[in-house]
């Protein structure tokens, strides 16, 4: 098939687990012969194409415009889709599309445009909800406007995928739309990528430990990563586990906040920021620690779940959204309450006392890893959705929508 992917990420430009998914996907999709051709913008704003591993990546210069992410988001999104549909209409010219691939609400304008133009179905991936990230809630003006673009994505695209069951749920109740009308495909990982030596294992060990155990989190450094419910943790875990070292390997907005976090909780001494690390020594950090921590206070899917499994490291997760349909408490890991701290070091505790039981749990989750998330089966079940929306055609192009109704409270149930 010939398909357009459409993404506001794509390696190296890879904020989170977005820009992995969609190069995971678009490489497992050229590697089966399909004919993939990915739209994104330029990280140095310099216009490019670049064959890499067999997928077309077309790299759009961004306008030259003064508008900051930071302050401007939602200025800064239309005029980044402006310039992905001006080169995304220059290459309808000589290459047509079977199915557009829209990736968040981002790319949401992109996306239609260019399934319109090309007269072919749009399928859509959300990875993740504005109301989601913020415990149901839409905070403001532009929460709201975010929430309809991707109300507008989710009603407009023939074909809708989300990462997780707990996804297709909340995508169901804050867009209306029928379950069974929502398409569950899991992330992927190349689960070969994350093995590590037994040699690079010792190293790491060597590098990142001191007298006692080592737990690693990989995250961005944003309040729905639950990062600070580590910290909370720390003092506990400290008591009970002398020369405890806790890794965190990541960056973000709220770095600033967990230091003073840390500081709070007087546990300067115990964790050490990594900041941003390449793939293969995230792998070897993961190998090498006695827990991986996932504290999500949201979290659609967790791709750092599949990668800390694939290498190897015991998990403890919070018990909600993606990571507690992959951990199984008990069997692939242990799992605890979001959110509560004490619960947390509960969890970590129980791996640490029991290795045997930890190291069984840790083998399960890489078998689960290796049967169920390869690349080749994620982009085959993707195909089959590309399938279906080709034979039953787009949807008419043109058909006006109503702006949603922004209705008040939370809008999930959720507490925070």
């Amino acid at each position: 098939m010939r398909v357009l992917m459409v993404s506001w990420e794509y390696p190296p430009h890879a904020v989170g687990g977005l820009g992995r998914h969609v190069s995971g996907l678009a490489v497992a999709l050229a590697a089966a012969g399909h004919d993939v051709v990915v739209l994104t913008p330029s990280k140095d704003h310099q216009a490019r194409e670049e064959l890499i591993e067999g997928v077309r990546v077309i790299r759009s210069a961004i306008d030259p415009t003064l508008i900051p992410f930071d302050t401007q988001l939602l200025g800064w999104a239309l005029a980044l889709e402006h310039a992905l549909i001006r080169r995304g209409l220059a290459l309808l010219c000589d290459w047509r599309p079977e199915a557009v691939h829209a990736h968040d609400w981002l790319v949401a304008h992109a996306g239609i445009a260019l399934a319109e133009a090309a007269g072919v179905p749009l399928v859509a991936t959300i990875h993740a909800t504005e109301a989601g990230r913020w415990r149901g809630w839409l905070t403001g003006p532009i929460s709201h406007a975010v929430h309809s673009i991707e109300s507008w994505l989710c009603t407009r695209a023939d074909r809708l995928i989300v990462c997780a069951a707990s996804m297709r749920e909340e995508v169901s109740v804050l867009f209306g739309l029928p379950v069974d009308g929502i398409d569950v495909i899991t992330n992927g990982i190349d689960a070969a990528a994350w093995q590590v030596s037994p040699r690079r294992r010792h190293e790491a060990q060597e590098r990142w430990r001191t007298t006692g155990p080592l737990v690693v989190c990989v995250a961005r450094l944003e309040w729905e990563k639950g990062v600070h419910d580590l910290i909370d943790a720390i003092p506990r875990l400290r008591r009970r586990f002398p020369g405890l070292r806790v890794v965190v390997a990541g960056d973000g907005t709220q770095r600033d906040w967990l230091a003073q976090e840390t500081a709070r909780n007087r546990v300067g001494r115990t964790v050490r920021w990594a900041g941003e690390l390449d793939q293969p020594v995230v792998a070897e950090l993961l190998a090498a620690c006695d827990v991986a921590v996932v504290p999500s206070r949201y979290e659609p899917f967790g791709l750092t779940v599949l990668e800390a499994a694939a290498s190897g490291a015991p998990l403890a997760v919070s018990d909600l959204g993606g990571p507690a349909e992959f951990v199984v408490d008990g069997r692939t890991g242990r799992t605890f309450a979001p959110g509560e701290p004490s619960d947390l070091a509960d969890a970590v505790t129980g791996l640490l006392r029991d290795r045997a039981s930890a190291k069984r749990m840790a083998r399960n989750a890489r078998a689960v890893v290796r049967r169920h998330h390869g690349w080749a089966d994620v982009a085959a079940r993707t195909v089959e959705v590309y399938a279906d929306a080709v034979r039953k055609g787009p949807s008419p192009a043109g058909v006006e929508l109503e702006a949603p109704t922004i209705p008040e409270g939370n809008l999930l149930g959720l507490t925070t």
